[in-house]
């Protein structure tokens, strides 16, 4: 009998669309421009210690240099080659954090830049991170190689060669992205060459890739390159192991593509969550949190399945992609932490955990017009070291929500939790709710204008809980609140609506 448990244990944990983390973790974090050598520190410091499965990594391939005057975070969307050689580190220094991490039982998942070269604009030069010269005129990169036979121009049929209309699949899948030059990945060199690049990245220890701008490459093409790809490295992963592909569509619905072609390659990653979970939060639009009772598919998102889920990602919380005003950011960080909290604490989907920097916001007729400022860096251009405060959070310009108590105290709730059923839902028909995950987990959240002063049946053994969103349980004590759970399984909460974090969350890890 054990051994048919185990069985479907690891069945669980190397499924198709599974994400590659060890069993028993359920979060992973996009540590945004982090330069290798620190994220490599942090997952043997921070991540492996506190839960966390994976990191989310920059692109890691040679990317144009552009300095106008400083250096915008966007630059690393401009390729160049696939040479690992980025504006975070070389190649030597890459594999040195792949190992690190994996050996610490945190795993790497690549941006990965297929659909698009550097933009037509960028002339000709080696103002690259690897020197290595090109010609956007003649279409002409001898690093990779790749010619002017390679690209989609005679495909794109809009006036300007550049995606005018989003209603038009054939536009958005041929035509360019924002200028840059889209790659013909029909054609089986240039699927080889990607393949390629992704398979060495897969012999270094990586566990799988978000493929950027999946939603202008046609899916049939994804899948060739998917189908090319070899099993992950048996040193960290389980013989017959295949990478965790989850892939950038942005449908919010009334366009010509629907994140649904995509389901048969790999995980979706499902804007309208942050985007309506904000509005909710923000109580804008008669949105009340109550009304998140059936929250998931049944607010018309993708399966739960095929869901990678998150509050805000890179581009959103500058106002891009899907960047609606309602989503919310390390800017909001009380309304934040809660959001954070409720999608850490919710079944539905796999969590992405958004790390960022910090830039001087600038909003001018509703746009913010520092959207493109790169990581804190030096005079010359490198990335600034992450550095750690005494109180564990970051300096240096480094935002590092995942460092922060409620947040990194959730990813623990969520890993305790996990594949137990969303029961015992109460809510006041308004901003008051609270739900408990099994008999193992249970979460209150006061979103109201007023204060918060209920029994609620959590459904856990009774005993004394250290509260994980105001303190944590150290030991024999706790450094929050503490919540007492009776013999029937009934507690009392009282939650200002004026308090710091209005939520409280126990569970029995955290139980005295």
């Amino acid at each position: 009998m054990k051994f048919l448990v185990f069985l479907l244990v690891v069945g669980a944990c190397t499924g198709q669309f599974n994400p590659n983390v060890e069993c028993g973790k359920t979060s992973i974090v996009h540590l945004f421009e982090w330069r290798w050598e620190d994220i490599a520190t942090e997952c043997e410091q921070y991540l492996g210690p506190n839960g966390f499965g994976g990191v989310q990594v920059s692109p890691p391939n040679e990317h144009l240099i552009i300095t106008n005057p400083h250096r915008p975070w966007w630059e690393r969307y401009q390729p160049v080659s696939y040479k690992i050689c980025s504006r975070s580190g070389d190649e030597e220094q890459f594999r040195d954090m792949v190992t690190r991490c994996n050996n610490v039982g945190v795993h790497i998942y690549v941006d990965a830049i297929i659909n698009h070269m550097c933009a037509s604009g960028a002339g000709k030069g080696n103002s690259s991170t690897c020197d290595s010269p090109y010609n956007t005129d003649t279409r002409h990169f001898p690093a990779v190689p790749y010619s002017y036979l390679d690209f989609n121009d005679g495909k794109c049929k809009s006036q300007s060669g550049v995606i005018e209309s989003y209603s038009d699949a054939n536009q958005v899948r041929n035509c360019r992205l924002v200028g840059l030059l889209d790659l013909a990945l029909e054609k089986d060199y240039v699927c080889g060459k990607i393949a390629d690049y992704m398979n060495n990245l897969i012999s270094i220890g990586v566990a799988g890739f978000r493929l950027d701008a999946a939603k202008h490459m046609w899916p049939g093409d994804i899948l060739a390159i998917v189908n090319r790809l070899s099993n992950l490295n048996t040193k960290w992963f389980p013989n017959g192991t295949h990478p965790f592909i989850f892939q950038e569509v942005i449908d919010l619905g009334g366009e010509a593509i629907s994140a649904n072609e995509y389901f048969g390659i790999g995980r979706v990653t499902e804007f309208k969550y942050g985007a309506k979970l904000g509005t909710v939060i923000r109580k804008w639009n008669g949105e009340k949190m109550a009304y998140l009772k059936n929250w998931g598919e049944a607010w018309s998102f993708i399966p739960n399945d095929r869901a990678l889920v998150f509050v805000d990602n890179h581009d959103n919380q500058r106002g891009h992609g899907a960047g609606g005003a309602s989503i919310l950011t390390f800017f909001d960080a009380r309304l934040y932490k809660l959001a954070v909290g409720f999608m850490l604490a919710h079944p539905y989907g796999f969590t992405r955990i958004m790390s960022s920097f910090h830039w001087p916001r600038n909003i001018v007729d509703g746009k913010d017009i520092n959207d493109w400022i790169g990581p804190p860096s030096h005079w010359n251009g490198s990335i600034k070291a992450v550095t750690i405060n005494e109180d564990t959070t970051c300096g240096n310009g480094w935002v590092c929500e995942h460092r922060w108590r409620q947040i990194k105290n959730m990813v623990a709730f969520r890993n305790f939790v996990n594949g137990q059923a969303l029961i015992n839902w109460w809510d006041n028909g308004e901003n008051q709710i609270a739900f408990g995950r099994g008999n193992v987990g249970f979460i209150v959240f006061n979103n109201d204008n007023w204060d918060m002063d209920v029994t609620l049946n959590t459904g856990l053994p009774a005993g004394t809980y250290c509260d994980v969103i105001s303190g944590q349980k150290n030991y024999t004590y706790c450094t929050g609140l503490r919540i007492h759970v009776n013999s029937t399984g009934t507690a009392h909460f009282t939650i200002s609506s004026k308090a710091e974090d209005p939520f409280v969350a126990i569970h029995v890890n955290a139980k005295l």
